[in-house]
């Protein structure tokens, strides 16, 4: 192996996914900087993985790095991994891959599996442009709902229904993907306006919300009254107005005429 940080993605869920080349990697390197050591222990198992590892996260890192950066520094290879997925993308490592870069050591990465980028392209949203969040945080919500192309939390599943509720007070003319358990078994997408998903049944595991762009054109009266038709009855008047007018994009007044003119038809 060559002398340098090795950022390696580890399976999100499916050790099937497992690259070849990472397996390689972490065989081959002098040491392994494990998110948590006993979780990694269970991967190792799978593929006699035997090299020497420390732990390395954010409650220690601050700490552990600096030792990291010096036996990078005599020559040896050190291989980063986290719990799951890529290293550095909501878990520890960008701080390891910094002090690497500032200390001129060589930095490499061998890819693997990121939900954040597999929920996106299971929700079917626009992919061209898109900012990832990390995990939910309704005190940042109404300054996130300034971004209009598509938006990517983390969730836990204890928080969703909870962080659902938010989105429909927030974000109600914007499509949601809850997207649960990616490469598991129980992995499930679940899609539609926030309004919608309020009463599903709590989904579990790990999960990743996608937010689709906020719309850019003006409804037309059959895609208002699609809307209408979705709008539950058992809502008063004045609130499921209040619902269109922000899904459609239209006035509160001309929302409140529509609801009148569907009670009337």
């Amino acid at each position: 192996m060559q002398t340098g940080l090795y950022i390696v993605g580890t399976p999100i869920g499916n050790l099937s996914d497992m690259s070849p080349r990472a397996v390689e990697v972490l065989k081959n390197v002098d040491l392994i900087a494990a998110e948590d050591t006993r979780v990694f222990a269970k991967l190792a198992a799978r593929f006699d993985i035997k090299t020497p590892r420390v732990s390395c996260h954010e409650h220690n890192e601050r700490d552990v790095i600096p030792d990291l950066i010096e036996k990078l520094q005599t020559g040896i290879s050190v291989a980063a991994v986290s719990d799951a997925g890529m290293p550095g993308v909501s878990d520890p490592g960008f701080r390891l891959v910094r002090a690497a870069r500032e200390a001129g050591l060589p930095v490499y990465v061998v890819p693997g599996p990121v939900a954040a980028i597999s929920a996106l392209v299971l929700s079917g949203f626009p992919t061209d442009r898109f900012t990832f969040c990390g995990f939910f945080d309704e005190k940042k919500l109404r300054d996130d709902n300034k971004i209009r192309h598509t938006i990517i939390y983390y969730e836990s599943p204890n928080r969703i229904m909870t962080t659902i509720a938010a989105l429909n007070r927030v974000m109600p003319e914007r499509k949601i993907a809850v997207v649960r358990e990616i490469t598991k078994i129980h992995e499930e997408t679940i899609i539609g306006y926030p309004a919608d998903l309020l009463h599903i049944e709590p989904p579990r595991g790990e999960i990743v919300i996608v937010v689709s762009p906020a719309p850019d054109h003006k409804m037309s009266d059959e895609e208002i009254s699609e809307i209408i038709n979705d709008i539950t009855s058992e809502t008063s008047t004045k609130s499921a107005a209040a619902d269109l007018a922000k899904r459609a994009g239209i006035s509160k007044k001309e929302a409140y005429k529509r609801m009148l003119n569907k009670g009337n038809a």
